[in-house]
């Protein structure tokens, strides 16, 4: 079906900020094959300096770390995406944060990045086709939770919290 080129364009910039969206649940939620979805099966990852190689191996180097990694949430904000036939050049900012343990001290630490992708149109579908990560800034702090100091919740255990695939409220 063909669109007006406007209406096209909306549409395959939305697909391609879906796939950004997608990628960030299937790192919070260590959902592998959530996250293997959002890349072609030849895409390549440059992580900024933590990883260089095919996005399967980085996919691999990260599978058996994701389910017990903790409390993590990733944003994607400021997408900018520039479309060019079936390709497309897109810069996300990505925020995380992370409940981490090292050393036996528990500490939050949020994170800036930034996701400067190739996305390519294959079989109507959208996907990254290389990523590269730019690392701009990072903040710890020592661990803190007490839900607005109770204002939020004044008894935690009752709350519905957030868990990695497949027992998190999404997948079931």
């Amino acid at each position: 079906m063909s669109h007006d080129p406007q209406v096209q364009a909306l549409i395959d910039k939305q697909a391609i900020t879906e796939v950004l969206f997608n990628y960030c649940r299937a790192v919070d939620r260590a959902d592998i094959a959530l996250l293997t979805s959002c890349y072609h099966d030849d895409a390549t990852e440059d992580h900024g300096g933590t990883f260089s190689g095919s996005a399967a191996d980085y996919i691999a180097s990260i599978a058996p770390i994701l389910p017990r990694g903790g409390i993590m949430t990733h944003t994607t904000t400021n997408i900018m995406i520039a479309l060019d036939g079936d390709n497309a050049y897109v810069e996300s900012h990505i925020l995380a944060f992370a409940r981490l343990k090292k050393d036996g001290e528990k500490f939050d630490t949020l994170t800036l990045a930034r996701a400067v992708d190739h996305f390519k149109k294959r079989d109507w579908t959208w996907r990254i086709a290389a990523r590269r990560m730019v690392w701009e800034w990072n903040h710890e702090m020592p661990m803190a939770e007490t839900w607005g100091r109770g204002i939020i919740a004044p008894d935690a255990t009752v709350l519905v919290r957030g868990r990695k695939t497949p027992d998190d409220l999404i997948y079931g």
